[in-house]
Parts: C-alpha cells; structure tokens; sequence
C-alpha cells in the first residue's frame, strides 16, 4: 500500500484530461461493415495458403494454354531419331518413344484434363442440382419416385456406366464427359434435395411465396445463395476427382485416344518404362499431383473463409495461427 500510494503521489495531476462525455457516441460502429463477399474475400487474402493455391493453379491454367502456342513442335509430330531423348535445352522435358515433344505434349495433356476436369464437374452438378430441387421441393410420389431411381443407380457398379458409355460412343473426352455425368450426377442430386428440405419451410421461404415467387424463383433467388459456400466446396473436389478419374480410365486403357493426349495418358505411357526414362512417368504424374493438391487445398482454404462458423475457432487458418502463436510463447519461455 506504501509503493502504491508513493506511486501515485509520483504523478502529475497535468498529465491526465478530463474527457467531454457528452462527445461520446457509445453506439457509434467503429469498424467498417461489409458484405458477405467481401468478408469472404477478406479471408481469402489473409490465408497465404489459399493465395499460393490459387497462383499455382493460375500458373498451370496459363501453361496448358499458352505452352503448346509457343512450342516449336507440334504435340502429333514424330521423329524416330529423336525417340526416348533425356531432357535439354531443346526438349526441355525430353522426348518420348517414337520423337515427340513432351513439353508440349505435357501442356496439350493439361489442356484436355483441364477441361475434362471442368466440365466433367460442372455437368453433373448442374443435372444433380435441378434433379434434386424437383424432389426436395414437391415432395411425395415424384420424391419417392425420384430418391429410389437414385438408389438404384448408386447400387450399380460406378465402372459398369464407363464402360458401357466408352464404348458405345467410343473413346475421347467428350465420351468420359458424358461417362463422368452420368455417373456423378446422383450424389449432388441427393445433397441438394437434403438442402431444399431445409430451407423450403423456412421464414423468408414462406415469405417469397406469400409475395407471389415461383418455386423456381424461391430456390435459385432464395435458397440458393445460402448453399452456394457448399456448392463451391463441393465443386472444388468434383475437378480433380473427374481427373483423377480420367487418369485412372487412361491406365486401363479407357483414356483418350491417340495422338490427343491427356496427363492420365501419358503418365499411363511413361510407367511401362519408367525403369529406364523415368523422367516421361515423373513429368505427367508431377503435373497431375499439383493441380489436384491445388484444387484440394484451395477447396479446404475457401471452405473456411464461406463458412461463418468454421472461420474463428476451427477453420485452418486459424489452427495455424494458434499454432504460431504457441511457438513464439514457448521461444519467449526459453529466452
């Protein structure tokens, strides 16, 4: 009580102020608000993983682009004096058996799972998430109806459709296209139907229906902006699921037909030799792991940025920053 009391009597009155509370705005927002997207956005450019992600896939969309234009061999030309060449500054990722090019083979390849990827996601989401808004909306017979259609075409073998789709439409992409939606389309259809049964007894659903909204009206205005944070997710792994898938076709002879490439195809031709030129499995395989550790991760980074309830205590980010900051606590404990 001593210290304290030679403490305060220490201190000048001169230095403190008496502050005019009647200047005071005690309901007076500090912080700026904004919207819903732009928090989203606000996130995202805070989380440096979500940021390399996207620069990563960025950069890969533009070589599979842009490569192949300014190669100087096309990806179809041949040179058997050329064949099985390491890599150099003339071929910068060697050659494969028969002469080609692989760097630009390796960025045509890209292109075509780029694509299959892309539509081979969006195709079948589309269909699951019109399927799934008839059932969960109207309910009764044509639910029933529609659910046990669903159940029956996800008791039968997922391989059984490629198969049958490939080799009646013969192979290519836009037959692993069609393969892919029509072997994909059941799962969103039945998570999309769970979400209109959520929300469709819902106060502002009601609302918009009282106002006179059209079922269609009131699921695409309504309802489905608050599930498009998951439709995004879901979104994110379809891509390098349907290249994953692809590649897989590729390596039991179910790929893209010659001389069209993909990644699958090459990484499927480059593992019959990769004993002795191991760089024509390495290349392909490399370019296939990134672009699906980009879309996996990116996928996770923007699920915790949509989510509100996944972005303050259990989303990623946040984990590391806990993370981070127990490791400065425990060196500042040592020092």
């Amino acid at each position: 009580m001593e210290k304290t009391k030679q403490y305060a009597d220490g201190i000048s009155p001169s230095l403190f102020r008496p502050v005019d509370r009647s200047k005071l705005d005690m309901e007076q927002i500090v912080r700026p608000s904004v919207s819903y997207w732009q928090g989203v956005w606000r996130r995202l450019r805070e989380d440096r993983l979500a940021i390399f992600c996207f620069c990563l896939l960025v950069l890969l969309i533009l070589l599979a682009i842009f490569a192949p234009l300014f190669s100087p061999y096309p990806y179809d030309q041949t040179s058997l004096m050329e064949g099985n060449l390491n890599p150099s500054s003339a071929h910068w990722f060697g050659t494969d058996s028969v002469g080609r090019d692989l760097w630009t083979r390796v960025w045509v390849g890209a292109r075509v799972s780029l694509a299959v990827g892309f539509i081979g996601a969006i195709l079948p989401f589309m269909i699951g998430m019109f399927v799934g808004s008839v059932s969960g909306w109207f309910g009764g017979w044509v639910d029933m109806v529609i659910m046990r259609l669903i159940d029956i075409g996800m008791c039968i073998p997922s391989m059984i459709y490629v198969i049958l789709i490939l080799v009646y439409f013969g192979g290519g992409a836009r037959a692993i296209v069609i393969a892919l939606a029509v072997m994909n389309w059941m799962g969103p259809a039945r998570g999309y139907r769970g979400r209109i049964l959520q929300f469709k007894n819902r106060e502002f659903t009601l609302a918009a229906l009282t106002l006179g909204a059209s079922p269609m009206r009131v699921i695409y205005r309504h309802i489905l902006p608050n599930i498009l944070g998951n439709i995004v997710v879901s979104l994110t792994s379809f891509v390098p699921a349907s290249i994953f898938m692809e590649a897989s076709l590729a390596f039991i002879g179910l790929g893209i037909a010659p001389p069209m490439t993909s990644l699958g195809q090459l990484a499927s031709d480059g593992a019959g030799m990769y004993r002795t030129y191991f760089y024509q499995f390495a290349i392909p395989s490399l370019v296939i792991s990134l672009i699906i550790f980009s879309f996996f991760m990116l996928g996770n980074c923007m699920r915790d940025a949509l989510d509100p309830q996944l972005r303050d205590e259990m989303s990623t980010m946040a984990l590391r920053r806990r993370r981070k900051a127990e490791r400065a606590a425990a060196r500042g404990g040592k020092a």
